[in-house]
């Protein structure tokens, strides 16, 4: 009896965790394998190093090192972008007046700051290079909003 409910309730995990691979996105997926990859490697390098075989330990290690090496800025990049990066201060000198800034976001001066965000965020989504606009555009009102909000 208590295989029969252990197999049940593996299968069941089974399945749920097959539902949720079937919503995850590609970069999820990508981050389980190179996790899963990397756990086995450092398990095989432990092993390797344990029973004697030094070189051959060593050598996994520096190839699951090297994986890891090259998934964590991707990883590091992937989570800044989806938090939002923290905004730098308006450079000294930057050219920018506050009633410039205003024109810029298209705002009455003396506007609130939730204005200015809405504002920012509104134009955002049609001036940020990644939606097809400017570079330049995205970069002015960014710059915009730094100045009000400083």
């Amino acid at each position: 009896m208590v295989p029969l409910f252990l197999g049940a309730l593996a299968l069941g995990g089974l399945l749920a965790a097959m539902g949720a691979f079937s919503r995850a996105d590609v970069a999820t997926l990508k981050s389980l394998g190179v996790w899963i990859l990397g756990l086995a490697g450092l398990s095989l390098a432990a092993l390797l190093l344990l029973t004697g075989r030094e070189p051959a330990g060593l050598g996994i290690l520096a190839l699951t090192g090297t994986l890891a090496w090259n998934w964590l800025p991707e990883r590091v990049r992937r989570a800044a972008s989806r938090r939002g990066r923290a905004t730098m201060p308006p450079r000294r000198g930057s050219g920018m007046t506050r009633a410039e800034a205003y024109d810029v976001l298209g705002l009455q001066p003396g506007a609130s700051e939730q204005a200015i965000r809405e504002a920012h965020r509104r134009l955002m989504r049609a001036a940020h290079p990644d939606a097809g606009g400017s570079a330049w555009l995205a970069a002015r009102i960014n710059q915009a909003r730094d100045v009000l909000l400083a």
